[in-house]
């Protein structure tokens, strides 16, 4: 027998338009703050200011992408897209985390040759824009707290808190090359800018490999949920075990399950408790079930925990 079990489809409709509204202001306020940084880096001769700008450029692409992702996600399935577009968000997430370890690589490598050729900064510009960037990112921030559970709109915003704390690092140093003439401050900024970029996109790059690979859950362990099944009354075995990661929060499950050979209706109430067991403490909702009698020989395959039977005591 076989019981297919599907949640409904969803995107993040928790977030949804509103949180798309907020990335499309969002893209238009970095757009004019990254022009903005760019002149005063040149006028200011800032190597700290045009490495955070491009910094700041990058999250034009990911809000862009991060936007495309959520409308995408929120297209119901069809015939060629079975699961929707709920990995749209996952993807979004990787390039994020993809682009910025690029744009670190290029603000390391300029920050090491204004080591060997120091130069002199306006550091008037320096705070000025600093304290505007202060303003933009942190209120960027603010805006998309409130979407942080989904991981594509968490990735932008870990990128703007990034860059909230890259522009008070430049406030700082500008106010340490005025009052003590090193020239050195700028460019250690800008290689301490580059590893905040390493640092802040490895989690999200390492969680969304491991969604697009179809790895566990975080923070779930799969005999845990097999052992919860196992408990359900009826359920005498559980083996091929296998549960993947569809978009944010949205969790799959198929399993096959044995139990005693009884009729149909009595077989709906074991796969009711499984199913309202799963999603109450695995919060699993996308399940395909299958029911195998008692006594007859398993089918071949990858098992996955080991097969867990019921203990006969």
């Amino acid at each position: 027998m076989h019981f297919h079990v599907h949640g409904e489809a969803h995107g993040p409709q928790t977030f949804g338009r509103p949180m798309s509204g907020v990335l499309q202001w969002a893209m238009v306020v970095t757009l004019g703050f990254v022009a903005l940084e760019l002149v005063a880096g040149y006028l200011a001769n800032s190597i700290a200011l045009v490495s955070d700008a491009f910094h700041n450029l990058s999250d034009v692409p990911t809000l862009v992408i991060s936007w495309l992702a959520i409308r995408w996600s929120e297209r119901p399935v069809d015939s060629q897209k079975t699961y929707g577009y709920h990995r749209a968000g996952i993807l979004a997430a990787y390039t994020n985390a993809t682009l910025l370890v690029l744009v670190a690589l290029y603000i390391l490598y300029e920050a090491y040759e204004r080591f060997r050729w120091p130069v002199t900064v306006d550091t008037g510009w320096m705070i000025w824009v600093s304290l505007a960037g202060l303003a933009v990112n942190g209120g960027i921030t603010l805006a998309l707290v409130r979407g942080r559970g989904d991981l594509n709109l968490r990735s932008i915003l870990v990128h703007n808190l990034g860059d909230a704390l890259s522009n008070a690092g430049i406030l700082a140093g500008a106010l340490v090359i005025y009052w003590s003439g090193a020239k050195w401050v700028d460019p250690a900024i800008g290689a301490a800018i580059g590893l905040l970029v390493v640092w802040s996109s490895y989690g999200i790059l390492k969680e969304s490999s491991h969604i697009l690979l179809e790895g566990l859950p975080r923070q779930m362990l799969l005999k845990e949920v097999a052992g919860a099944v196992l408990q359900v009354e009826g359920v005498k075995e559980v083996h091929d075990v296998h549960i993947w990661t569809l978009g944010t929060d949205l969790h799959a499950l198929s399993c096959h399950i044995r139990i005693p050979d009884m009729h149909l209706e009595e077989s709906e109430s074991i796969l009711a408790e499984i199913r309202k067991r799963l999603e109450k403490k695995f919060h699993i909702t996308h399940t395909t079930i299958q029911f195998e009698r008692a006594g007859l020989p398993r089918e071949a395959g990858l098992f996955m925990p080991e097969p867990l039977k019921r203990s006969k005591a």
